[in-house]
């Protein structure tokens, strides 16, 4: 019964997010990526606990290694983007 609540809060919290993301006008773009990025990093540190202090063998090592992985990836290419982005901004002559 409590993986098939956590499958609907996951698939609920999926929807609502890329609705959410969708709606959001560019200009609000960079502020919320940051965001996104401070969240992510929080991912990482909460995946880092849970892949080191778990037995050899454990799922939590599995899944706490699957969303570190994951959350570096983000927080990697929330930043290239928010780079390239706030490069659109920049003189063509500033580098």
């Amino acid at each position: 019964m409590d993986i098939i609540l956590l499958l609907f809060i996951f698939t609920l919290a999926a929807f609502l997010g890329f609705e959410l993301i969708s709606k959001v006008p560019s200009q609000l773009h960079t502020p919320l990526m940051s965001g996104s990025n401070a969240i992510s990093g929080i991912t990482i540190v909460g995946a880092l606990i849970a892949t080191l202090h778990n037995p050899e063998g454990s799922g939590a090592m599995v899944l706490g290694f699957a969303a570190l992985v994951l959350a570096s990836i983000n927080v990697v290419g929330g930043y290239k983007v928010t780079d390239r982005m706030l490069g659109m901004f920049r003189k063509k002559g500033d580098r």
